[in-house]
């Protein structure tokens, strides 16, 4: 979690949440995933909420994981 906070949820809404909060907003959610062999697919309900927060985190841990 604390990497999640350091790398993903900087310069969030979410960046000094507590752990339960970021758990209902960002980890507990329903999706349908799809593995093929070159990618993985995430499709999310069109009604969720943080959509827009999701991805600005998931852009930040993709940038994060490329510095490593």
């Amino acid at each position: 979690m604390q990497a999640l906070r350091r790398w993903g949820l900087a310069g969030t809404e979410l960046a000094k949440a507590q752990c339960n909060t970021v758990h209902l907003k960002l980890l507990k959610i329903g999706a349908q995933i799809r593995i093929t062999v070159r990618k993985i697919w995430v499709s999310l309900s069109t009604g969720y909420p943080y959509l827009e927060l999701f991805r600005q985190v998931h852009r930040q841990l993709q940038v994060a994981a490329l510095r490593c």
